[in-house]
C-alpha cells in the first residue's frame, strides 16, 4: 500500500506503472494519500503560467500512505517524467 522509504543514497526509484481514470473531484475515494507533484523535467522549474503552476508542472497524482503531507514534502518527493534533457 503506497511507497515506502528508498534506500539510503538513492536519488531515483522508479514508479510502478499508473493507470489514470478521469474522474469528478467529488467521486475520488477517500483514503490517506499524499498529493505527489508531476514534473516534466527534474528541474522543477518553468515559466509561471497564469494558473499559478510552472510550465514544467504537469499534475498531482494521489499517492496512498500512512503518513503525513508534510513528511513527503520534506524529502521534495515527486515524480519525474523525463530525467535526461
Amino acid at each position: 500500500r503506497g511507497r515506502g522509504e528508498p534506500m539510503p543514497k538513492v536519488l531515483f526509484e522508479p514508479v510502478p506503472v499508473l493507470l489514470l481514470s478521469p474522474a469528478l473531484t467529488n467521486q475520488f475515494k477517500d483514503y490517506p494519500h499524499y498529493n505527489c507533484p508531476v514534473y516534466k523535467t527534474a528541474e522543477r522549474r518553468g515559466v509561471l503560467a497564469t494558473t499559478g503552476h510552472s510550465s514544467n508542472f504537469v499534475m498531482y497524482v494521489r499517492v496512498p500512505t500512512d503518513r503525513g503531507q508534510a513528511h513527503w514534502t520534506k524529502r521534495g518527493t515527486a515524480i519525474i517524467l523525463s530525467l535526461s534533457v
